[in-house]
């Protein structure tokens, strides 16, 4: 059945550049071809992706005029989807380990405040079990994806809905943009990674050129053990992530330091409630302005929240102080 109502607006726009600038092919530099925009429904929000796709413009090379998506991309959501792989992971987990039905499962996510109809519950159910259907078996499937590249840079995802069920681990190929295996275990520990890593590397005809991960402890043993000697990169989010984590505590103090000082903000609106002149109004929507900035957290680690917080309460001191200069200058 078709859609009735308007897509949700994102809640965010997330920037998703192509990492690569190189053919993977020739070598010659890739061109930035054009811009996708897609939204993406997840657990946590909807996020507006803006997608950079880079092109060969190498007229000998094989991959000439291919497009090259960001590597980013298949860690969110699956190939021309509207939902999240998270979500079709809570949806698997509640399925299969807690038992619950279609309207249970599409009662719980509109619970968590997820927009999304029956219908497109019972369809995500289908992708979880092909996800997991995804069998390396079937060497020729593998082969036939990989062939054309020569290699796979290999990425390494575990999707955990919540707090105690089984994670969801994802590999994918970074260069054809496919899912290689999905598998759900009920512990992340190193052997059964390496065990994962090994049956991808067993199973391909093409050499295993890189990893991308998250970086955490049992993935990086992981891949020593299982793939020692191939490069093992962190995503570019993480690093960032962890390379601003003494500038985010730095700055969760300011904006600490900055809430002690704007402290009072509902004993004034108190004050100036029921009433409708304009200085009362004028009034309010400067307590709104201040508790609007109290209340917004950033976007770290690229919106550092305490200078997002100096910044917006800097603006209502210098609204402030054009009021009182024009009260000044009237009373003179």
């Amino acid at each position: 059945m078709a859609r009735r109502t308007a897509r949700p607006a994102p809640d965010r726009l997330l920037y998703l550049p192509t990492l690569t600038h190189q053919c993977p092919e020739c070598q010659q530099p890739l061109w930035a071809a054009y811009t996708n925009r897609r939204t993406v429904v997840t657990l946590e929000e909807v996020l507006g992706l803006v997608i950079q796709v880079r092109r060969c413009r190498n007229p000998g090379c094989p991959r000439r005029g291919r497009p090259m998506r960001p590597e980013a991309e298949g860690r969110i959501v699956l190939p021309d989807h509207e939902f999240g792989l998270d979500l079709i992971a809570r949806i698997g987990a509640l399925r299969y380990t807690q038992h619950r039905s279609i309207p249970e499962i599409h009662r719980d996510l509109s619970d968590r405040g997820v927009d999304i109809c029956p219908r497109s519950v019972t369809n995500l159910l289908d992708r979880s079990d092909e996800l997991l259907a995804l069998s390396l078996t079937d060497t020729e499937r593998l082969r036939r994806i990989t062939a054309r590249e020569g290699r796979v840079i290999l990425a390494i995802d575990g999707l955990q809905p919540d707090v105690g069920h089984e994670v969801l681990w994802v590999l994918r190929d970074c260069l054809s943009g496919e899912v290689l295996l999905a598998r759900s275990l009920l512990s992340s520990r190193r052997d059964d990674l390496a065990r994962l890593l090994t049956e991808v590397k067993e199973a391909l005809g093409v050499p295993i050129t890189g990893v991308i991960s998250d970086g955490q402890g049992p993935i990086r043993k992981a891949v020593a053990q299982a793939l020692s000697g191939v490069p093992h990169q962190l995503c570019h989010f993480h690093y960032l992530r962890e390379a601003a984590k003494p500038i985010f505590e730095a700055d969760r103090h300011a904006k600490k330091e900055l809430k002690k000082r704007v402290r009072g903000v509902r004993p004034i609106e108190r004050k100036v409630e029921g009433r409708d002149d304009a200085e009362g109004k004028a009034i309010q929507g400067y307590c709104a302005a201040v508790r609007s900035a109290l209340t917004d957290d950033g976007r770290p680690p690229l919106a550092a929240p305490g200078l997002k917080l100096k910044g917006r309460l800097e603006a209502v001191v210098a609204s402030l102080d054009r009021v009182e200069e024009k009260r000044g200058s009237r009373l003179n």
